[in-house]
């Protein structure tokens, strides 16, 4: 009982989360817009893969009409930007919820199988799985920053995006070894889930999220 319910209070501490780091974002992205009349140009020149495909300077937006590169609609790429990552942010604290009950669930079913708690355990991981690439989708597709600097040395952002490969490959291993081989599925998840418990605190001490 005791057990039940100290896990029903972590999983609320994580939903409570993302309401403080809403007002967080806002004085960094004020700054961001404050620095677009500053700088003349209008994309950072370090993007990643599918922001450079769609979002680039002959991205798909950009040749085919929908997105035309111009101060007015950069400035609405970073509104869209900040309400994709705010997203981002708010499933992924749902995500870890996710894969904390998941866990849980899972432990239970190696110690005891039971076919209900089966059910119920593939259905949350079904759940947790759809909330993780949805969560990944808009970080990954969502315009650039205005500018994307290259820091020294190990920091918040680094560790977000380092994490974040390590948990990307850790979910991906997960599916696929789900139904093949027990051990190295559990392994996978307890990977998944220790680095994005990670990346979620860089999440606390890192409003830079913006510019991730």
């Amino acid at each position: 009982m005791k057990k039940k319910i100290s896990i029903t209070l972590f999983l609320l501490s994580l939903l409570s989360t993302p309401l403080c780091l809403l007002a967080q974002s806002e004085d960094l992205f004020s700054s961001i817009r404050q620095d677009i009349k500053s700088d003349e140009s209008l994309l950072p020149e370090r993007m990643i893969l599918t922001q450079r495909f769609l979002w680039g300077e002959n991205g798909l937006f950009r040749i085919t009409g929908i997105s035309p590169l111009n101060t007015e609609q950069r400035e609405k790429e970073l509104k869209l930007r900040r309400s994709m990552l705010k997203a981002h942010q708010i499933i992924g604290y749902l995500t870890l919820a996710g894969m904390v009950t998941q866990g849980f669930l899972g432990g239970k079913l190696y110690n005891n199988w039971e076919e209900g708690l089966y059910r119920t355990h593939k259905t949350v991981g079904n759940l947790t799985t759809l909330s993780y690439f949805t969560g990944a989708g808009l970080s990954l597709f969502s315009p650039p920053p205005l500018i994307n600097k290259k820091y020294k040395g190990l920091n918040s952002i680094k560790a977000h995006k380092y994490l974040a490969s390590i948990h990307f490959s850790a979910m991906v291993m997960t599916g696929i070894f789900k139904n093949r081989n027990k051990k190295i599925h559990k392994y996978s998840a307890y990977t998944a889930v220790g680095s994005f418990a990670a990346v979620s605190y860089t999440h606390l001490t890192l409003p830079t999220i913006l510019l991730v």
